[in-house]
């Protein structure tokens, strides 16, 4: 017996999860990616692009494809993504899990300062003009623009369009994972006084937030937005024996 099973992408995560089960004989898998990014990683399992319309739209998804379980491995930060799956799930009545990597915790040694938003942090930086690392993606940027005394240089992707509203701005297109040995040195080059950066989690962006404690730099870290209480795991081991116990014949769950 098969089992048809919607990942909602955009993650190393979701990724790697994709991979293991489209290895299993019994999984039908389509990997699904919001299209943010132009130039998304190559992925080696069926990958739809683009959105579904909000959760009425990808409840009707869940029906036509006969879904037999949604995941949600999308980035922390995508609380409408999430909130939108949770609803589509109940409509269609599918199973829904999610897969949702830890926060880090402050270290010793870090200089953190926590805000609810990009124009919290926009507003945190305060009115003396600073060196500052913006480490956010293209997406939320343009907050910014309300403090435009600082000199910013920008991470990101795919190009920032259109560009930042401010007088000082360097770009810089990367795509993770970064090395704490590399992001000192960018930190060091650009004479960096506060790096901003949300609360990702996972290792493959960690690098700045060690870089920055190792060299006193201050951090303004973006707090993570409130999600919907489902079913969900911190890593993948986790989330493949909750798939599998979802998937099995209720039988056969010891329920």
């Amino acid at each position: 017996m098969s089992h048809r099973i919607l990942i909602l992408g955009g993650t190393t995560e979701a990724r790697q999860l994709a991979g293991q089960l489209a290895a299993k004989p019994d999984i039908e898998l389509t990997l699904s990616l919001a299209g943010r990014t132009e130039n998304p990683i190559a992925q080696q399992v069926p990958t739809r692009v683009g959105g579904f319309g909000g959760a009425e739209g990808l409840a009707a998804y869940l029906k036509e494809t006969k879904a037999d379980l949604l995941i949600d491995a999308t980035h922390p930060y995508a609380a409408r993504i999430s909130a939108n799956a949770a609803k589509a799930a109940q409509f269609a009545g599918v199973p829904i899990l999610a897969l949702r990597r830890p926060g880090w915790e402050r270290q010793e040694g870090d200089r953190w300062t926590e805000v609810d938003d990009a124009a919290g942090a926009a507003a945190a930086l305060g009115l003396i003009a600073r060196r500052v690392f913006l480490a956010l993606g293209r997406q939320e940027v343009g907050a910014f623009e309300a403090a435009p005394q600082h000199h910013y240089l920008l991470r990101s992707v795919d190009p920032v369009e259109p560009p930042l509203g401010v007088p000082y701005v360097d770009y810089l297109l990367a795509r993770g994972p970064f090395r704490e040995e590399d992001e000192r040195r960018l930190l060091l080059e650009h004479r960096t006084d506060v790096v901003v950066s949300k609360n990702s989690g996972g290792e493959a962006t960690y690098g700045k937030i060690a870089a920055a404690r190792a060299l006193g730099i201050d951090v303004v870290i973006i707090r993570r937005p409130v999600l919907p209480a489902v079913p969900s795991a911190p890593g993948i081991a986790e989330l493949l024996a909750m798939v599998d116990h979802s998937l099995r014949p209720v039988a056969d769950r010891g329920v």
